[in-house]
């Protein structure tokens, strides 16, 4: 691939106009493997490594970052053996992107999608304790006791579980509906953590994942993420 001028390679990774690219680069903010970059430089999308206030630039001009808001029933693979619905139906036209991480089969809410491989491996990777954020619905009535419980932490069958933080969102009759932000990614953790301390799960949607939000996407939408949204990903496993 041949080297392009580089507030242009700025502007189609998604860094504004030339002109707002051209600014990045006088303001001292842009590299080119490692050096402070100056207006008239080029870089090779294939070869050369381009940060922007010390952040990665994915230059590839076929690098696509989507939310999905997965519907309850979907299994988050591209093909079930067992022939029950995937992803294939709910992914976006253009260049094949995947998912980042999983959601239970019946958890609905947030996926990230991506062929943005190092920044798929850096949001699953454990050691970056990157926040998922769920409004669980649950059968009983959720107390501050509950909440307690959840924020120290439970004893599982596999191990101890806790959520990094916890409220109670709302009570109606004999139920009620939590918040809790997690930062691992264990099969059913949420479900097994919210049945152990009496209130199980009837409905599970997640609803933030990192910076990223689910907002009014409807169950099978999709967006593009936005320039800010991408950089805030990086940023949090890049920092």
């Amino acid at each position: 691939m041949a080297a392009e001028r580089l507030q242009r390679l700025l502007a189609r990774a998604g860094y504004g106009s030339r002109r707002a690219s051209e600014e990045l680069i006088v303001e001292g903010r842009v590299t080119v493997n490692g050096t402070v970059a100056v207006l008239g430089d080029r870089a090779d999308p294939a070869e050369d490594e381009v940060r922007v206030d010390d952040l990665a630039v994915n230059l590839d001009p076929n690098v696509r970052y989507y939310a999905l808001h997965k519907p309850a029933g979907v299994v988050t693979t591209m093909r079930d053996p067992q022939g029950r619905r995937d992803m294939r139906t709910y992914l976006p036209e253009g260049p094949r992107v995947f998912p980042v991480g999983r959601l239970d089969r019946d958890t609905e809410g947030l996926i990230l999608l991506t062929n943005d491989g190092v920044l798929a491996n850096g949001l699953t990777h454990p050691r970056f304790g990157v926040e998922k954020e769920y409004l669980a619905e649950v059968d009983g009535v959720p107390t501050s006791k509950h909440v307690g419980l959840l924020r120290r932490g439970v004893e599982l069958e596999d191990r101890p579980a806790r959520a990094k933080n916890a409220r109670v969102a709302g009570r109606a009759g004999e139920r009620g509906a939590i918040r809790l932000v997690m930062t691992e990614g264990r099969k059913r953790e949420v479900r097994r953590l919210l049945g152990a301390i009496g209130l199980p799960v009837v409905r599970l949607v997640r609803v933030r994942v990192g910076p990223v939000r689910l907002g009014d996407l409807a169950p099978g939408e999709h967006r593009e993420l936005t320039h800010d949204e991408v950089v805030a990903l990086r940023s949090v496993v890049d920092g």
